[in-house]
């Protein structure tokens, strides 16, 4: 998902020269905050007007090549997932998302690099055992929904999110991240993201996701 993430991963322009932003569909000008659909043949991740999007958030509009990226934020802060279970997913930083590829059949991981967004290979069997003690989690929308997890010095959390959320943090991290350990500015950058994620989402208390 490359085409229109550049606003995720460039600074902003400056000036009478900066561009006007325009749908991906229409042409449109776009605001500040517009919506995204995916085209899940090519994986494009498109910037849109309002119109444009709300076209797309029926399931199987245009015969289902495009899909809205919802707009829910669901935060679990007792996630449950082992360090176990962390090391056999074979995740080398502290923050990955994963979320359902429908034309693979299957779920995809990828992490923030300074180099963009990182596929790791899933251990399936691990993932499913994972779902599986999360049920309120295991329904994200495939292809526009995301579980972000961050593990944390206290313990692992996760956000099922937009899948536009995970490649803005992506953007944060290719565009501040500086030397082996990435810097104060980039830190400041993941950390604030991850505190806004907080405050958006509904939380999903201990227990609420099994009836316990």
């Amino acid at each position: 998902m490359t085409t229109g993430l550049r606003r995720f991963r460039e600074p902003p322009q400056a000036g009478p020269q900066q561009a006007v932003e325009r749908c991906e569909m229409c042409a449109e000008p776009l605001g500040e905050h517009h919506g995204h659909v995916v085209n899940l043949e090519s994986r494009a991740l498109m910037c849109t007007c309002r119109g444009c999007y709300l076209l797309f958030t029926p399931r199987g509009a245009a015969g289902g090549r495009y899909r809205a990226v919802p707009e829910r934020y669901l935060h679990a802060p007792s996630f449950r997932i082992s360090a176990a279970d962390w090391d056999e997913l074979q995740i080398p930083v502290r923050t990955a998302f994963f979320f359902r590829n429908s034309a693979l059949g299957r779920t995809v991981a990828f992490y923030p690099s300074p180099g963009g967004a990182t596929e790791s290979l899933l251990p399936m069997e691990t993932w499913e055992r994972v779902l599986e003690a999360n049920p309120a989690l295991a329904e994200a929308e495939p292809d526009v929904e995301a579980l972000l997890v961050d593990r944390r010095p206290d313990g692992f959390a996760c956000h099922l999110v937009p899948i536009d959320a995970c490649y803005r943090l992506v953007g944060l991290v290719r565009l501040h991240w500086k030397g082996f350990d990435g810097g104060r500015e980039a830190w400041e950058a993941i950390d604030g993201f991850f505190a806004d994620l907080r405050r958006r989402g509904e939380v999903i208390p201990r227990g609420g996701d099994d009836g316990d």
